[in-house]
């Protein structure tokens, strides 16, 4: 079996997590602070804050943006739930925007359409490894005076123009165990605006400046140490597991872009892209689902249901068509491109999809 995805668990972070037990020092601590201040020079951006996912990340920053009840933030339909159940969780109202069918990101013009006096925020959600179209997005922000909060929570390291996602505004990243690095759980929000990270220290930490002092309503969304100190040892090895599989993705597109019915990921012009997927589209994708399958190469669907027509928000009266996320939901198909693969296994998931298309 080809599995989909395989984290990166080496001796640096076995050992990593040993120093910590020993020490004592397991929540929010030293590590914390040193994973932050690592990763804010890491991405360029003054400031960090660790929090306990990358979804709690997003539900923060919105409130360190003083977004909240009767405020509208245009997000993308196309990505994980998280991205839009954060404005919920804000007590904002999700408005979506489509995508652009070759980057599955927020498409600016349908952006700009659905901006209303209630705005107040855009979430682009940097999908599969690849940057939205920052440039344009940013423009339509600044017209309309409204924030920038980036989801990269599946593109650590990506550029466009040779600027990286998450220097363009407030930013969230997800260290779940299938990024491009892992903490196991957790997340981060970047940013260059002081308030922003002092109001999000607060409300990671029970609105809390200090122990037992509490100046808002807050959550306990803090990162421990344990995780800290994974991070720690996997930020050095970043950029070296992003360039393998930038690599990989290469070979498989030299394997596959001749195929009939298949459409290998394509990368917008200055951008660089980290292939957390490798992402392709098919005429026929659920047959080649079922015989790569068969074959034990593992695959993935991110994602069959675009989130506007998800059960929870049907029931809350979401009715619009969005026929560029509704046709990617129905031809998309993620192949492995994780760094641990040997070139021997590209071979067989080329040969696996040649089959397959050509049967």
């Amino acid at each position: 079996m080809i599995s989909i995805s395989k984290p990166q668990i080496g001796e640096e972070e076995k050992q990593a997590v040993l120093q910590v037990l020993e020490s004592g020092q397991l929540a929010q601590g030293p590590k914390v602070k040193e994973f932050e201040e690592r990763f804010a020079a890491w991405c360029g951006v003054k400031y960090a804050v660790a929090t306990s996912s990358g979804t709690t990340a997003l539900h923060v920053a919105l409130l360190a943006h003083g977004i909240g009840q009767g405020d509208e933030v245009i997000t993308t339909p196309f990505s994980f739930i998280a991205s839009a159940n954060c404005i919920l969780y804000a007590g904002a109202t999700p408005v979506f925007a489509d995508i652009e069918p070759e980057y599955y990101t927020l498409d600016p013009v349908d952006v700009e359409r659905r901006i209303t006096p209630r705005t107040r925020a855009i979430i682009p959600v940097h999908l599969f490894g690849q940057a939205a179209d920052m440039e344009a997005l940013s423009a339509i922000a600044a017209r309309h005076n409204l924030a920038i909060i980036e989801d990269a929570c599946q593109s650590h390291g990506a550029r466009l123009n040779g600027k990286m996602v998450g220097a363009w505004g407030t930013a969230c990243y997800s260290f779940y165990p299938t990024k491009n690095m892992t903490t196991i759980e957790g997340g981060m929000i970047t940013t260059n605006d002081e308030g922003v990270a002092e109001r999000a220290r607060l409300i990671r930490n029970h609105g809390s400046p200090r122990r037992y002092l509490h100046e808002s309503l807050g959550f306990n969304f803090r990162m421990t140490d344990l995780q800290a100190a994974i991070g720690l040892a996997q930020l050095p090895k970043l950029d070296g597991w992003n360039r393998k599989r930038q690599e990989n993705a290469a070979y498989l597109t030299s394997g596959l872009e001749d195929l009939p019915g298949i459409q290998p990921p394509r990368v917008r012009p200055g951008g660089e892209h980290v292939f957390h997927q490798y992402t392709l589209r098919a005429a026929q994708r659920d047959a080649l689902l079922e015989q790569l399958s068969a074959r034990g190469i593992g695959v993935g669907v991110y994602y069959p249901i675009p989130i506007h027509q998800q059960p929870l928000y049907r029931q809350m009266g979401y009715q619009e068509k969005l026929p560029v996320s509704e046709a990617a939901s129905a031809e998309v198909l993620s192949l492995p491109v994780h760094p641990a693969l040997t070139r021997a296994e590209l071979d067989e998931i080329i040969a696996a999809v040649t089959g397959a298309v050509k049967s």
